[in-house]
């Protein structure tokens, strides 16, 4: 595959062990190219989180490799693996994972705090930015019990985005908003990848994600069925 993919699975399988052992991801091979937003689809339990997990660094494959701009991340230790994936990938999940105790600003600047590049003043700068652009920057101060499922889901993708990832990772973003707050996230995912140059692979069940995207995968029983 070519190294202009920014993120690649290059026939990886994932089994946990038994008995009796059980694949959730079959020899899948597939790359994701800068700017482009890709829609992961299929029905339950076909293993389109266990996929999203494998490329997000958060599990290993049991064989093949997973190439983050092009170089293997199979071999490198967990520290290496969690600085890969705190500089290059944010993750937007079906329930937001927000800190309950922490207002929407502190949760945003959580990661740029584990990065440890910035200083307090442009992490706190960063951060307001981000929110200003997500429209959200009224709830800055507001705890998540105090905000709205929207605004609490575009916290998260605030969030994501804290370190200037190159890769956007949503597992079903959509699956807990009602049809506005649906169309605002995919409206900023097709910008952050079609604006910004993001990768953006969301594994959804939402038609109107779906539609959305410039590329849908369909899988089925741990595999590829269609890529179109």
């Amino acid at each position: 595959m070519s190294h202009e993919h920014v993120l690649e699975a290059v026939s990886v399988t994932r089994t946990l062990p038994g008995p009796p052992p059980t694949t959730l991801v079959q020899d899948v091979s597939l790359g994701i190219h800068p700017g482009e937003f890709v829609a992961v689809m299929g029905p339950s339990g076909c293993g389109k989180s266990s996929l999203l997990y494998l490329l997000g660094l958060l599990d290993r494959p049991t064989h093949g490799s997973v190439r983050v701009d092009g170089r293997a991340m199979d071999a490198l230790s967990e520290r290496e693996r969690t600085a890969v994936r705190l500089e290059r990938i944010g993750f937007v999940f079906q329930f937001h994972f927000l800190l309950p105790e922490l207002t929407a600003h502190a949760n945003v600047t959580l990661p740029m705090q584990r990065r440890g590049l910035l200083t307090k003043a442009e992490i706190d700068d960063r951060a307001d930015m981000l929110m200003a652009k997500l429209g959200i920057e009224d709830a800055a101060h507001r705890r998540p019990e105090r905000m709205s499922g929207g605004q609490r889901q575009r916290v998260a993708i605030a969030r994501a985005l804290a370190n200037d990832p190159a890769i956007i990772l949503g597992d079903e973003p959509t699956g807990n908003l009602d049809s506005g707050n649906t169309r605002i996230v995919i409206e900023e995912f097709t910008r952050l990848a079609h604006e910004e140059g993001r990768a953006v692979i969301c594994v959804t069940h939402d038609a109107n994600v779906a539609a959305a995207a410039d590329r849908r995968i369909h899988m089925l029983d741990g595999r590829i069925e269609k890529d179109a």
